[in-house]
């Protein structure tokens, strides 16, 4: 399968400079070490991991808003790349219909479209995601948080993209809705064939949407592979205890705890080695001396990691 987008050896580093701008003092943010992944047409990439583990650099890397220190990014065809963000509240003009929220992209986009052909597109826009007509005067105070996000959603649509990121688009809404909107997600992807990158800390919203997972932690990928593998079967220590951390519904059920020591090291000076050891139970004195290679779990999964799979 031909990827439609595909990262290789991809790496951001932010200079901190010292005090009033000097250069005495000068520090190194290490965001995103080598990452490289590859993201078939019409399929779902999630990037799971705690906060600062640099996934939504990674979602800035690809949509352009920052340039990578090292590595490449290939985008195959005319993938045109749309982003759905996190706060559909800071993502829309208040001041503005949500209306014009949808019009405004198909007048950058669109300008074989008249205003008869943007007001139809418009339309459609709103079917897709559900949405009645009603809502084009309605201003953005005017509808719920989820309803606010279909229409970020719709208005990301409207520049016809291939690829979207979709950065923590679940995270602000109560499970009820959340559980529409992956629907919704779910289904636009297999109606348009859309292909998506999806960037979360929500184990349930990546068990469903995702195909294949990418695991990272303090700016390295620590396991990746298909999504059922990684999630039924983690190799990586890292993995098992994100997995472990999420709650079961079922009060019947216990899940073993595997537990974290001490808190996420400073991406200004990172461990040596492997960047988890400082929290990992199973840490050697081997693990501090070289950065562990991706290794085979099974075909197509694998984990950075000297312990035996």
């Amino acid at each position: 399968m031909t990827a439609a987008v595909e990262a290789t050896g991809l790496t951001k580093h932010f200079t901190l400079k010292g005090r009033g701008g000097s250069r005495r003092g000068v520090r190194t943010v290490h965001a995103v070490d080598d990452v490289a992944f590859a993201v078939g047409g019409g399929r779902t990439l999630a990037v799971i991991g705690e906060s600062g583990c640099g996934k939504s650099t990674v979602a800035r890397l690809l949509l352009g808003l920052t340039r990578p220190t090292s590595g490449t990014i290939t985008v195959t065809g005319e993938r045109r790349i749309q982003l759905v963000a996190q706060n559909p509240w800071s993502a829309l003009n208040r001041r503005k219909t949500i209306g014009h929220a949808l019009d405004q992209p198909l007048r950058i986009h669109r300008r074989d479209l008249d205003a008869a052909g943007r007001a139809a597109r418009v339309r459609e826009l709103l079917e897709l995601t559900s949405l009645p007509a009603e809502f084009l005067p309605r201003y953005p105070a005017d509808v719920s948080g989820g309803e606010l996000q279909r229409v970020t959603i719709a208005r990301a649509l409207a520049a016809e993209p291939r690829v979207l990121v979709l950065d923590e688009p679940t995270a602000s809404l109560d499970v009820s809705v959340k559980a529409g909107l992956v629907n919704l997600l779910g289904d636009l992807r297999d109606e348009l064939g859309l292909t998506y990158l999806l960037i979360t800390h929500e184990i349930d919203v990546a068990r469903l949407l995702a195909d294949e997972v990418l695991v990272m932690y303090l700016g390295h990928v620590v396991e990746s592979g298909d999504a059922d593998a990684v999630f039924d079967r983690p190799a990586h220590p890292y993995t098992r205890s994100l997995l472990a951390s999420v709650p079961v519904p079922d009060p019947r059920r216990r899940r073993e705890l595997l537990p974290l020591s001490g808190d996420v090291p400073s991406a200004v000076d990172p461990p040596s080695g492997c960047r988890f050891r400082t929290r990992c139970p199973h840490a050697v004195e081997e693990c501090a001396l070289s950065r562990p290679a991706a290794r085979d779990v099974t075909p197509g999964h694998t984990a950075a990691c000297l312990l035996p799979f």
